[in-house]
């Protein structure tokens, strides 16, 4: 309505005119910028259309009623009795010039600066007497305005003057009206004290008798009249202002059975009052609202827990088939289903392992974006061993207090929040079993959130829990999951083949790497079916049925298909290197026949040589750029860099023969350093038992070559072509058994050396000597025999001199066996001793 009357494009009359059709496309146009307001098209529109009808056809026919009673009693009241009279004079002879003006000028605008003038006067003098409401300030402040340029008398509505002459009527019929007059005679020298008098005779004059309901509106209007004297029917202004509107559509506390009952001058008050009052009070809230959720999310930090999904996430195949799927029943296990589907017993826990870099926290955050609920990660090596409880206060330093303080916020949160627990290799086994109780059906956990302990029952609510870590970091004493907790989740190793998907995680490779090669990351931002026809190319050289759905010249085509072949070659060696890290770290030390391999090959790994392969690199390059990437991540491995890069090199088949030597001397010394473990300087028995053992070893790698000898021999012999070369071979065989007899005479009369300065030693006299010991002295005389017999015989006797030795070396190795026993059951026997003592 005020923009019908404000605008110069509009009036009244013009919008009166217009049919219903053109009057809802007006108000939808008016509608449609202010979504704010929360407009239902096809509901307020058709109801605002009857409403601003019936409020233009009523202001075009009331005048200056359009102005609310108690509005022109307010101004009238004013301006007759109260107020300084010369000042009301000159603003008097100001307003009739403006009036003049005004019909020259029909589009003056001058009201504005006049109501400011008025509108402070006014509501001083109704702050001052409290005889009006504030809400008629303004209208009145403008009913007097066009009230005094036009005319120097007041507007009277028809109503008013029926019930004051119906007011008189009843004073006249009850002989009350020289009471009347001299009750009010009384008080002519107070205005205001004679004007509530009159509105106290009105108000019980309309209360005895029915008038209507809106006759009780005109109180203040009949007590003006009899205050100012008989009514002047010249100013009396015809028309209503009460409509009934039948047909509406809204739901609304005003509106009875479709209809509505409109009061031009109620409404437009309450229409005043809430654009006047209730709009800046409501946007007010709204400011200081945000304000103080600002301050909020600042002090919780609540930005940060908005999940975001990295630039470089790439949704492969192994997401789309392998992942999705399993963490998506985990998580409807947990948080439920939309349907008749939905479980009861919502329970569970997805526990997510792997080596670094394989994008679990990534693919978690992914999720969390997608189902649109609060990520909120908790840092495992933040928190550490010594955290065992969910207390913020009982946390030993501040970023583990942090930690705690983030997880009972996400518990008080209660709803639509993602529990991340990231790298809990590093925390407490003590720790996480307080989430065994949150992961069964009970769904309850203990928190303390800011001093309070509380129990949070998250049953039927859009709460999972999420764990991941890498098991291959630290030594399984630290990653160690409750069996209680284990035994709740859904448990999946992100580094490895999970099932028969060994097709699209080898493919995940590639497909991850692509945004950081120049040459490729140019086809992953076009089409993805693009990238498995390069592939398609690159492993199988042939163009045949490759149906590209971006447009490619020929060269840009070459030189994919060339870089994919260098990063397929490059995927291979990263795969094999993941493999041999899971294979490495899950074996135990004391099984390890090499050292252990730290090498890593995940999807970071592969990244980082992607972004340097280039189409025009020949094999050389291509392995040089592999080697220098695993060389830099060797450097944080101090000393078993050198280790880890020949078995880098052995795996590849890159090794040279001293790269190989190299490593079977690491290896061998490594299981030396194997046996060694656990045997202390001053354990003389642990020294003799390992000596011992190597002699047996070195015995049992003899007897395997001279099986090989012997079966070599066996099947010359069984040839009849070959000529054997007799002469050179009996010297050959001659050397190496007296090689032999002179370390087994090493062995034999070497004496174990004793440090005098450990004090008192434990002495065992023994008055005869060991069967066990006798034995093996004899069968070392029968090997020495039976190796000399060989070397003087002539050489159609050779091979059966060789099955004589064989057969003695296993004999003699039995009884260094049976001597090793008897040693360590005396070994144990003293220690025993020792402990009782």
């Amino acid at each position: 309505l005020e923009f019908i009357t404000s605008d110069s494009e509009w009036s009244l009359k013009k919008y009166g005119d217009l049919d219903e059709e053109q009057r809802l496309s007006e108000i939808q146009k008016f509608m449609a910028p202010r979504y704010t307001e929360a407009y239902a098209k096809g509901v307020h529109d058709l109801d605002a259309d009857k409403i601003l009808k019936g409020l233009v056809d009523m202001e075009l026919a009331i005048g200056l009623l359009r102005y609310h009673t108690q509005a022109r009693a307010l101004g009238r009241l004013y301006w007759e009795y109260f107020g300084d009279q010369q000042n009301k004079q000159l603003l008097q002879l100001r307003l009739q010039g403006v009036g003049t003006i005004s019909e020259l000028f029909p589009a003056s605008a001058e009201q504005e600066q006049y109501v400011a003038v008025l509108e402070p006067l006014l509501a001083e003098f109704v702050e001052t007497t409290g005889l009006f409401s504030e809400d008629y300030v303004h209208q009145a402040a403008n009913y007097l305005f066009e009230e005094r340029t036009v005319s120097t008398s007041f507007a009277i509505s028809r109503r008013a003057a029926e019930l004051y002459a119906a007011f008189e009527r009843h004073l006249k019929q009850n002989s009350f009206l020289k009471k009347f007059q001299e009750s009010a005679t009384r008080l002519a020298d107070s205005p205001e004290d004679r004007f509530i008098l009159l509105r106290d005779w009105i108000q019980a004059f309309l209360e005895s008798s029915d008038h209507g309901e809106t006759a009780i509106d005109y109180v203040d209007e009949l007590a003006v009249l009899l205050l100012s004297g008989p009514v002047d029917h010249k100013h009396i202004v015809d028309g209503t202002v009460d409509l009934d509107i039948h047909g509406m559509i809204g739901n609304h506390g005003t509106i009875q059975k479709n209809n509505y009952q409109l009061n031009y001058n109620e409404f437009v008050t309450k229409l005043e009052r809430f654009d006047r009052a209730i709009v800046p009070a409501y946007r007010n809230y709204i400011d200081i609202k945000k304000e103080v959720v600002d301050v909020a999310r600042k002090s919780m930090r609540l930005d940060e827990f908005k999940p975001r999904v990295l630039t470089s996430f790439v949704r492969n195949k192994l997401i789309d088939k392998v992942y999705l799927p399993l963490i998506g029943d985990n998580l409807a296990k947990q948080i439920g289903v939309v349907g008749e589907d939905k479980r009861t017993d919502l329970m569970g826990l997805l526990l997510l392992v792997s080596p670094p870099g394989y994008g679990k926290t990534t693919l978690m955050e992914y999720i969390a974006n997608r189902l649109g609920v609060i990520f909120m990660k908790i840092n495992g090596p933040a928190i550490g061993h010594a955290v065992t409880s969910l207390d913020p206060e009982e946390a030993p330093n501040a970023g583990a207090r942090e930690e705690v303080q983030k997880l009972n916020l996400a518990l008080e949160m209660g709803d639509n929040v993602m529990i991340y627990l990231d790298d809990i290799q590093h925390c407490n086994p003590e720790f996480l079993q307080k989430f065994i109780s949150l992961c069964d059906a009970q769904r309850k956990i203990e928190g303390v959130y800011k001093g309070q302990s509380r129990t949070y029952d998250l049953r039927g609510r859009k709460v999972c829990v999420v764990m991941a870590g890498n098991p291959y970091t630290e030594s399984g004493e630290k990653f160690q999951i409750p069996d209680m907790l284990a035994n709740r989740a859904d448990i999946y190793n992100l580094g490895e083949i999970i099932g028969d998907t060994a097709d699209v995680f080898e493919m995940s490779y590639i497909e991850n790497c692509l945004t950081s090669n120049s040459v490729l990351s140019k086809l992953a931002s076009r089409s993805q079916q693009d990238v498995y026809e390069i592939i398609k190319i690159a492993q199988t050289d042939s163009r045949e049925g490759i149906e590209f759905e971006s447009n490619y010249s020929m060269e840009e085509v070459n030189e994919m298909v060339g870089t994919m072949k260098k990063l397929l070659r490059v995927r291979d060696v990263v795969l094999d290197v993941n493999r041999e890290y899971i294979r490495s770290a899950a074996q135990d030390d004391d099984y390890r026949t090499e050292p252990i391999f730290k090498l890593q090959g995940s999807y970071r790994n592969m990244n980082r040589i992607a972004e340097k392969v280039l189409a025009i690199m020949n094999d050389e390059e291509l392995e040089t750029l592999i080697l220098s990437n695993y060389e830099n991540d060797s450097q944080t491995l101090t000393s078993d860099a050198e280790a880890n890069m020949l078995k880098l090199r052995v795996m590849c088949g890159w090794a040279t023969e001293q790269d190989e030597q190299r490593w079977a001397d690491i290896c061998k010394a490594f299981l030396q350093n194997v046996k060694m473990r656990g045997v202390g300087a001053d354990d003389q028995a642990g020294q003799i038992i390992l000596q011992l053992q190597g002699f047996s070893d070195g015995l049992d790698g003899i007897r395997q070559t001279i099986d090989q000898g012997v079966a070599g021999l066996a099947e010359k012999a069984a040839s009849p072509t070959v000529v054997q070369a007799g002469d050179s071979n009996n010297d050959q065989t001659n050397d190496a058994l007296l090689t032999l007899a002179e370390e087994l005479r090493n062995y034999t009369t070497g004496a174990i050396t004793v440090d005098p300065s450990d004090g008192v030693q434990r002495v065992a006299v023994m008055h005869k000597v060991p069967k066990s010991i006798l034995a093996v002295l004899e069968n070392q005389f029968h090997l020495m025999n039976d190796w000399m017999k060989p070397i003087m015989e002539n050489q159609q006797g050779n091979a059966e001199g060789i099955e004589r030795l064989r057969q003695a070396v296993e004999q003699c190795l039995g009884s260094y066996n049976g001597l090793l026993d008897d040693l360590n059951s005396n070994r144990q026997d003293i220690n025993a001793d020792n402990d009782g003592e």
